[in-house]
């Protein structure tokens, strides 16, 4: 899919914006998830159950606009939160040994923000791969790719 949906809000913040202007322009529970690695509980994100219009759209990182999945990448995994099985080149993978077990932590590749983690060789899809995301940090953006 192009990037270049004209509805896509301009890319802000990176890795050089301080922590006190995340503070500034994240709710608190956005800066839980996205800056401290926190996650949201099961079943009560905004995209659980999310079915995009006709038109699609794209979903974009919450702290900084950069667009991270296609619409089209979405599925229902059951798993309580939003579940894409691909995603745009925009997101970093990092091994995380918390919680006494190995799991992959995805981040927005421009601000570094916390998605939720990618699990691999469950079947779910053509991939084999379902991100684990949660909706405090992603938003959709609707309209047709350019």
């Amino acid at each position: 899919m192009s990037m270049s949906n004209k509805a896509l809000p301009e890319i802000s913040g990176g890795m050089d914006t301080t922590e006190a202007e995340w503070k500034q322009r994240l709710t608190s529970e956005e800066y839980h998830v996205l800056r401290q690695k926190g996650t949201e509980r099961a079943g009560t994100g905004e995209y659980n159950s999310f079915v995009a219009p006709p038109e699609g759209g794209v979903f974009v990182c919450r702290a900084c606009n950069a667009p991270l999945y296609d619409y089209k990448s979405k599925f229902n995994s059951g798993c309580g939160w939003p579940a894409f099985d691909d995603d745009l080149g925009t997101v970093d993978r990092h091994v995380d040994n918390s919680f006494g077990m190995k799991r992959v932590e995805i981040t927005c590749k421009n601000c570094g923000g916390h998605l939720g983690h990618v699990f691999e060789g469950e079947g779910f899809t053509k991939t084999n791969e379902r991100h684990c995301v949660n909706s405090l940090s992603i938003k959709f953006v609707p309209g047709p790719a350019e």
